[in-house]
């Protein structure tokens, strides 16, 4: 979900310092989830974790930033997985982690988005503003 909406903000042009809001805040809640769910939070501090992001979020041969590039261009879900033409895990999981989440009782509000934007609940504009205007607190 963290590729998606980093492919989405650099599509729409948001700019490198907003995108790694975005990398940070993604880390933080992905490393809430796996915490709750029993893994060792320095491991997401490493390879495992932030080394991922680094390479999902800022590679446009990343199948999840790519697909999120796609919906920037205009396209709709079905089309931008189409042209990504290659599976992309961050779109069939999103509910999935999201369920996780609050079975887990943890916030994740970027999946949230993401979730929403998928769902087409709503649109572009609005979930860059929800993940862009948080306010600001501790990432843990």
């Amino acid at each position: 979900m963290i590729a998606l909406g980093a492919g989405i903000a650099t599509g729409m042009g948001i700019g490198a310092n907003a995108t790694a809001v975005l990398i940070t805040r993604g880390l933080a809640e992905t490393t809430r989830l796996a915490v709750a769910m029993g893994a060792d939070e320095a491991t997401l501090a490493g390879l495992a974790g932030l080394g991922d992001l680094v390479a999902t979020c800022s590679s446009p041969l990343s199948r999840n930033y790519a697909f999120g590039a796609h919906l920037v261009r205009g396209l709709s879900v079905e089309q931008a997985a189409a042209a990504t033409r290659r599976t992309t895990e961050g779109v069939r999981s999103a509910e999935a982690v999201l369920d996780l989440a609050h079975a887990h009782g943890v916030e994740m509000p970027i999946t949230r988005v993401v979730v929403a934007l998928l769902n087409e609940k709503i649109s572009l504009e609005e979930a860059t503003a929800a993940l862009m205007q948080r306010p600001l607190k501790p990432e843990r």
